[in-house]
């Protein structure tokens, strides 16, 4: 009774809040997860559902959230929720066999596949460790397994995205992406590390049909890597039109998703950006990504 009750009292508080009408928000972490989440994934789609919000896509770093989705979906309706594989070693690296059983979870919202994050390569060089790291290409060209699993996002209309891979990776997924016919593609946090791509990268990658992600995590607290006048600059030079704006949120001590989000926003009109071109890359474009209707 006083979760519930807790939870009636957040929903009329975020209500009254900053609404956020037809936001989707490809890039959630909540609970339950092996990391430590600010709030769980019903809480979460409530507390979005009350602002308004459109949709969440919820990723985990070592597990499907194809199920969870489904779960989520049953208990509060109204708000579209959507999953995904991260491929790192707790689901075999960049495993087929894992995008195909996706595919078969009940309900079909098993949408989004990331290629590998934490356990990169990149990831795992970038951060000067010495652990077992998944690779998505060698000397250049991507591997087998990769080009496998772009084959599958194309058979099964998924969104890809780069995940943790290098820039000069990233570039490379694109590509074949595009070429194999994927028709959502994602450069994950474009501009961070590991990634770190620059504005040309961005912009051939979105001349190749790509869409870059800009995450407000990327500007506050631990994560903090950037300022919103570089954010906002790279959006102008790379066109709003294949921007996406997501909160990349969940950590404990952050603001939760809709807060981060609202605050998101409010920066980058502070630094000029139109609202109107904040309404596309948080509406229009999260929405193209994951193959909805505007």
């Amino acid at each position: 009774m006083r979760r519930a009750a807790l939870l009636v009292a957040w929903s009329a508080l975020a209500a009254a809040q900053t609404p956020l009408p037809g936001v989707i928000d490809i890039h959630v972490h909540a609970d339950p997860d092996s990391l430590p989440r600010s709030i769980d994934a019903i809480d979460l789609a409530r507390l979005a559902k009350a602002r308004g919000m459109r949709g969440l896509v919820l990723k985990n770093h070592y597990e499907s959230t194809a199920a969870l989705a489904y779960i989520v979906r049953k208990e509060v309706p109204g708000i579209e929720i959507f999953g995904g594989i991260d491929l790192n070693r707790s689901v075999g690296g960049v495993n087929p066999a894992a995008i195909e059983r996706m595919v078969l979870m009940k309900g079909g919202w098993g949408r989004v596949i990331w290629m590998p994050t934490f356990d990169a390569e990149n990831q795992v060089r970038y951060s000067k460790e010495s652990r077992p790291f998944v690779s998505v290409s060698k000397d250049g060209r991507l591997l087998p397994e990769v080009l496998a699993v772009i084959a599958l996002a194309a058979k099964h209309g998924l969104t890809l995205e780069t995940g943790h891979s290098s820039a000069a990776e990233c570039l490379l997924l694109v590509r074949e992406a595009r070429r194999q016919g994927v028709q959502h593609i994602v450069v994950t946090h474009a501009m961070l590390a590991p990634v770190r791509m620059t504005v040309a990268q961005m912009r051939e990658a979105a001349a190749q049909g790509a869409y870059l992600e800009f995450v407000y995590n990327g500007l506050i607290g631990k994560g903090k890597e950037s300022e919103p006048r570089d954010y906002a600059a790279a959006i102008r030079q790379v066109g709003p039109a294949s921007c996406i704006l997501a909160s990349d949120l969940g950590q404990v001590g952050n603001p939760l998703h809709p807060d981060g989000l609202a605050a998101f926003f409010a920066v980058l009109r502070r630094e000029g950006i139109a609202q109107a071109d904040i309404d596309r890359m948080s509406k229009t474009n999260p929405a193209r990504a994951l193959g909805l209707p505007e």
